[in-house]
This record gives C-alpha cells, sequence and structure tokens, in this order.
C-alpha cells in the first residue's frame, strides 16, 4: 500500500500460469491487499494499459510486473511502449523473468526498466522476491499520484 494506506493496482503481464499462482500465493502468504490484475500476454498487456477490449474498464496500473518471454508481444516491446508513451511511461516497471542473460539486463534497462528481477527457481525465494518488490516499490518507494 501506498503512504496513504490506499491499496494499489497491480498489472502482472505473465503467460506462465504457473508463475502466475505463485505470485498470487506471494501476495496471499504477505497478506499484500494490494489489487494483482493479470494480462496473459504482450496484446493483452497492451489492452490492459490502453484500457482496450475486455479490458475497457481497467484501472491504470500503479506498478507492473512484466515477464519478457510472451507471446504476441514479447516483454522488450511491451516495455518499450509503455515507457515510450508519455501517459503510461511514469509507471513503474519491474521485470519479473526467468532471463538472467546479460544481454536482456541491459536492453531492459536501456528502455527504462525500474528494476531487474530473475525468478528464483525456489518457490520461498520467489515468494520472497515478490514480497521485497511489494515492501521496495509499495512501502518504501513513493510513486506518482494520479
Amino acid at each position: 500500500m501506498i503512504s496513504s494506506g490506499k491499496p494499489i493496482d497491480i498489472l502482472l503481464v505473465e503467460d506462465d500460469a504457473g508463475d502466475e499462482l505463485i505470485t498470487r500465493e506471494a501476495f496471499a502468504d504477505n497478506k499484500i491487499k494490494n489489487t494483482l490484475h493479470v494480462a496473459r500476454d504482450g496484446e493483452e498487456g497492451l489492452d490492459f494499459l490502453f484500457r482496450r477490449g475486455q479490458f475497457a474498464d481497467a484501472p491504470r496500473p500503479d506498478l507492473v510486473l512484466l515477464d519478457l518471454n510472451l507471446p504476441k508481444y514479447d516483454g522488450r516491446e511491451l516495455l518499450e511502449r509503455i515507457k515510450s508513451n508519455p501517459e503510461l511511461c511514469d509507471i513503474p516497471v519491474v521485470i519479473l523473468t526467468t532471463s538472467s542473460a546479460e544481454e536482456d539486463i541491459v536492453r531492459s534497462y536501456k528502455l527504462h526498466a525500474n528494476a531487474y528481477v530473475t525468478k528464483p527457481v525456489d518457490l520461498d525465494q520467489f515468494i520472497n522476491a515478490v514480497r521485497q518488490i511489494d515492501e521496495f516499490f509499495v512501502q518504501v518507494v513513493r510513486l506518482p499520484s494520479r
């Protein structure tokens, strides 16, 4: 929650149902009261962000958790679209992916990702990583008000 105590909206763009479930469990285990919305590919992610189609009534996310390896539009393309759009560029984007490739890390930061987190394989470590993202981006960092 941001300092006002108001829950925030987090968009998880993730095509792997198992990783989505683990992320949901991490939020539940940590009693995170923020609202987690899910887009299952890059196209759904864009639709959510631009409030199109089935996401016409979607809230503007306060934080995006973005996988890189997505169908339709990959995470790199989605990150570039977010950060190049004046209406979306101030939304913090955390890359949350299995890739630990140096070129992915460098490219993500060049595209203005706010953080890059390699998904731990161990369930407890994954849950801890999500908790730390929440603590930092939701409790420590001051997000822009809408």
